[in-house]
Order: C-alpha cells, then structure tokens, then sequence
C-alpha cells in the first residue's frame, strides 16, 4: 500500500491520522496523512516566508517537472503504475488518465506562453520596462500565496493551478480524499525541479480544517458544487468554480447528422466526468430525432473495467452506481427516457458497475433538468425557439453553437455568464494551452498598477 505524505515546507511528513484511500472493489490503495490545524498555520506561514524565484527559474522549473510528471519515476511510482493506480481508486478509464497527464504536462510546457497570452496588451511585466519611463502598467501579483480546494472527478483539474506559480505565487494544494495522487505526484515533481519545499506544499486535510488553508492564504480558488458556489460567492479571495452546464445549441438551418460525432465525444469524451461535458442538447425544431440518433450512438459504448483500455465509461461500487441510478429515476421523472429509463447499471459481476449513459427528452427549454449535471455521460434534448432566445443558454461553461446566425453568435458571445462559445463542429472537451478556461486565472491573480520613473 502506498504512503502518501503530507508535503511541508520541512519535507515530507506522516501525521499521526492516517486515512486509507479505497479503489472501486473496496481494496486498500494508500495510507494518506492528514494535516492537523497547527501544522497547516505553520506551513501557510511558512510559504508567506519563502522568496520567490525568478521568473526564468520558475518557467525552466516548471519544464523539468512537466517532463519528470509524464515520463519519469516519481515518488516510487512508473508513469504506467501511476495510471494504473489513478485508474483503480477512481474508476476513470485508464486511457483518460493517460490522456489528462499528457494535457497536464504540456500545459506546464506551454506556462510562459499561457501566462502572456493573459497579460494585458498595454501593459509590462515588470517596473524595469521602458514602457514604464514616461508612466507605463506593470502586471503585478494581488498576493503572494494562492491556495487550492482541488477537485478529483478528473485528473487534469491540476493544470488549472499552475498558472499560480509561473507568476510567481507559492502555492498550497489540499487534493481531494477521492483521488490525491495526482496532485502527490505533481507537487512532487514540482519540488524536485526547482520549488523546493517551502513554495509549494501539499496539505491533505478532514473538511473541520479546510478553511483554515484558505483563511491563512491571500487568494485561493475552490472547486465544488452549488453548496461551495453559494458559500464562497460573496468571498473576494476565493474563485470557486462551480458545476460548467456545458451546452450545445443546434439551430434549424444547421445539418445535424454530420455532427452526430461531435455530440456524442461532447457528452462522453473523458468518461462524462467533467464540467466541459455537456449535459444540455437544445434543437430549434424537433428534438426527438436527436435523441435517438444520441442515444443509439452512446448505448454502444461498451461496460468494461476501468483498467482495461478499451474502457470509456466511469467504473464505481456497484452500490454506489445503484444510488446514481436511483437519483437518475427520481431527477429525471416526467420525461422520456431514450436511453437509461429502465437503468444505467452496467454491472461487471465483481462487486463494481459502470455508470451506463442516459438520455432523455424534454418538453421546455426552461426545464429544471437542464441545470443538472451528473458524474456520468447524461444529456437532456430539449427543444429550442427563438422566442426562448438565450435565457435557456446562460450559466454555461462551454457552449457549442451549431449555428450560421451571426447576430446569434454575437448575443451568446456577449452573454457574461457563458464562458465559452464554440462554433460549429467542435466538441465542448476541446481546451488548449494559453486560452482561457472559466476566464484566464490571471485575471483572478493580478492587477496592472501605474508606475512613472
């Protein structure tokens, strides 16, 4: 069984709480440390301390990490052991593993270029410009500790903090109790290219001390569901980021059989775990043919294990799989079931399951159902007019417009509460290095300032 430390800004270190970590079959996968609350004050503490490197050094750290993270032995475990380990505690399939430490790795290979794609045009980055002789903007840290609530439905969350310490914050990360070796690997990695021990540290902690890693930062970002959006909306320090809502709008003059594809990886690219999945299909017209174009396509995705590579579909204990089932039936009453109305149970006869998709029809655009996001493949097909006009689309992390109206394409792209439009045929999972995700978290972490030499 693997130990899994917390990391501080002395070294590792074991507390005397130990929590197991279980994979789908209930069998012992690692012994995690959890950080008590004297020790988190005093590693927060410790961070505010630390220099900070320069910006070379950071950019070149960053670098050696992505490559240790990727390819390399780190904290015992082979690239392929540790996909292997993701896999079996989380029920991901292992190609999605494989994948998300890919996408984290270049993200940490492309950072200077992410970084200045989010700087201001105008402005310098730093006071020695000579922008900055006749009066110029600087680029400057609000801070100088971020701290992160991790999420752990998917691995490459991961890659949405290291923009923090390319702008030279140190850097705290409580990972989630669902799947901490992801981040126990790339803090590690972290360490060992370059942070060292006291600019970025690991903090595994119960939910009584969770605060106390945001209450002793300067900026932190938690992610979570409604409850932890409610809870953090009123916070300046803290960017939750909340259930994305993704949606795809398919409007009459748009052909929708050739983008039967492009749906299909939208709802269950990446297991349907993720925010960017999308959960919401509205047709201008009728939707029914959608649906079941949508859901012959996905009832063909196969139950397999999670480990084995030809598994795309999210693995859990069977009894958890039997209560999403139950919340399913109960969430989705009153509307027609094309796909997952007689159960998602995708028993494997070992104790485990895997999370069948589901797709059913609504009556409304202004159905309750559309806000509701699952962690599985799950989409609801409402039809869509004019009249209803971008109300049903707001709230919304990706949206994909299957659309040729520009004075649509123009409202849905100054809608402030739709992150990000997707025109045409590209699935709402796309996501590249340098553009931004939920906004750049630059915009969260910096300010420009007038400085006049």
């Amino acid at each position: 069984m693997l130990s899994l430390d917390v990391l501080g800004p002395g070294g590792p270190y074991r507390s005397r709480r130990l929590e197991t970590i279980e994979d789908v079959h209930g069998h012992p996968v690692a012994a995690l440390s959890v950080a008590p609350s004297l020790y988190v004050t005093r590693a927060m503490k410790a961070l505010h301390r630390a220099p900070v490197l320069s910006l070379d050094a950071r950019i070149a750290a960053l670098a050696v990490a992505s490559r240790a993270f990727a390819a390399q032995t780190v904290a015992g475990l082979t690239p392929e052991e540790y996909h292997h380990t993701v896999s079996r505690a989380t029920g991901l399939p292992i190609t999605v593993v494989r994948s998300a430490t890919g996408e984290i790795a270049r993200a940490a290979q492309r950072i200077h270029h992410s970084v200045q794609n989010a700087r201001p045009a105008g402005s310098a980055g730093s006071w020695r410009d000579p922008l900055t002789r006749a009066g110029g903007a600087v680029w400057t840290r609000r801070g100088s500790v971020f701290a992160v609530h991790a999420a752990g439905n998917h691995p490459a969350v991961h890659q949405g903090w290291l923009d923090a310490l390319a702008l030279g914050y140190k850097v705290a990360v409580r990972p989630s109790r669902r799947e901490p070796f992801t981040p126990y690997r790339l803090v590690t990695a972290l360490r060992e290219a370059g942070f060292g021990d006291d600019r970025i540290v690991l903090l595994p902690t119960d939910h009584s001390v969770a605060d106390d890693v945001l209450r002793h930062a300067d900026l932190g970002m938690v992610y979570g569901g409604d409850d932890v959006m409610r809870k953090y909306a009123g916070d300046p320090r803290i960017l939750p980021q909340g259930p994305g809502r993704s949606k795809v709008l398919i409007t009459a003059e748009t052909d929708w059989e050739p983008l039967l594809g492009t749906l299909v990886e939208s709802i269950s690219g990446g297991a349907g775990v993720g925010c960017v999945n999308a959960t919401g299909i509205l047709v201008e017209g009728d939707p029914a043919p959608v649906a079941a174009a949508l859901a012959e396509r996905l009832d063909a995705l196969p139950t397999l294990p999670s480990t084995d590579e030809r598994a795309v579909l999210p693995v859990m204990p069977v009894g958890a799989v039997r209560r999403w089932d139950a919340h399913l039936r109960r969430l989705a009453a009153g509307t027609k079931a094309w796909l997952g109305g007689d159960g998602i149970v995708g028993d494997l006869g070992d104790g485990t399951a895997a999370l069948r998709p589901a797709v059913h029809q609504l009556d409304s655009p202004f159905a309750d159902q559309l806000g509701a996001e699952l962690g599985f493949p799950c989409a609801w097909v409402a039809p869509w007019d004019r009249e209803a006009g971008i109300r049903p689309l707001r709230n919304t992390l990706v949206l994909n417009a299957a659309t040729t109206d520009a004075d649509l394409i123009d409202e849905l792209v100054n809608e402030p509460s739709i992150a990000n439009v997707y025109i045409g045929d590209h699935p709402t999972p796309w996501m590249a290095p340098g553009l931004p995700h939920d906004g750049h978290l630059s915009e969260f972490l910096m300010r420009t300032k007038t400085v006049l030499r």
